[in-house]
């Protein structure tokens, strides 16, 4: 087996490894509870996880989504973070010929995972997550495009317009505009991406966002209201739409040389439910 192969294996199920810390930050950095402890223990019984049924995706297969001590069901939600976190860096390492951006890109692209499913299941977007990787994209930006000047105006550019688009829609009609979540989300893009990047971005998920919107309303699961209002809880939350947009932007950014490595799909809306790797109440 060729030496390229072997390390495209292990990255791989160092994302399915990833994606197993990643179903511990979605279910407890929203709560405000460590990502470090307690050990994972079962919803249902309170059982504390063996490691050999906390293996990423091959535990819940031979366990068949099932607790061992109690029988409680587990959520597929966990080994497909796990699949996902395993593609995306599989992806990046076979498109990525830069290897000093494995790193922040693969942080990048997994940060912007476990925003997208924080925000679908309880509409806020984690500032310990969205900051942090406005310092690690101007950081990658060091020694690699958009170049730091390119990522600071992404950063600005990104975070600015979209306040300006809320303010300027709480100022006309008296209800509050975009959140503040969303605002450093688009400074993070726009820290990875530039100024391009963030504006086809924003430009394509306003597309993608809208035509699910209209799907919803079509099916009577969402109500027709202004396009951002205070309480989001009736409507798709915005951050996977952009995330769509971000694929799609990346792929057309020419200041991203690893344009096609930088994409991410946004996962369904799943309700928290019973797993194997979210804390004790």
């Amino acid at each position: 087996m060729e030496s390229t192969t072997l390390f495209q294996i292990a990255v791989f199920v160092l994302g399915l490894c990833l994606g197993s810390f990643l179903n511990v930050v979605i279910a407890r950095l929203p709560r405000g509870e460590s990502v470090v402890s307690p050990p994972s223990r079962c919803l249902s019984c309170k059982a504390r996880i063996k490691p050999w049924d906390n293996i990423p995706v091959l535990s819940y297969l031979l366990l068949r989504g099932r607790c061992r001590s109690c029988r409680a069901k587990i959520s597929w939600r966990y080994p497909l973070i796990e699949l996902l976190s395993g593609i995306l860096l599989l992806l990046l390492v076979r498109r990525v010929e830069n290897p000093l951006l494995l790193v922040p890109q693969g942080l990048f692209l997994l940060a912007l995972l476990a925003v997208a499913w924080i925000d679908l299941d309880t509409q806020t977007i984690p500032d310990a997550v969205t900051i942090p990787g406005v310092g690690l994209g101007l950081a990658a930006s060091l020694f690699a495009p958009p170049g730091l000047a390119g990522a600071l105006l992404g950063a600005i550019c990104g975070g600015a317009s979209l306040w300006l688009v809320g303010a300027l829609y709480e100022k006309t009609t008296a209800v509050p505009g975009m959140g503040g979540g969303d605002v450093k989300l688009a400074a993070m893009m726009g820290a990875f991406l530039g100024v391009g990047g963030v504006f086809g971005a924003i430009f394509l998920a306003s597309l993608a966002g809208s035509v699910f919107g209209m799907l919803l309303i079509a099916r009577g699961r969402a109500d027709v209201a202004p396009p951002f209002p205070s309480e989001r809880s009736s409507r798709p939350p915005p951050s996977p739409s952009v995330f769509t947009g971000t694929r799609s932007s990346v792929s057309t950014d020419h200041s991203c040389p690893d344009r096609d490595a930088c994409c991410i799909d946004a996962p369904a809306r799943t309700p928290p439910g019973d797993g194997r790797i979210q804390p004790s109440p």
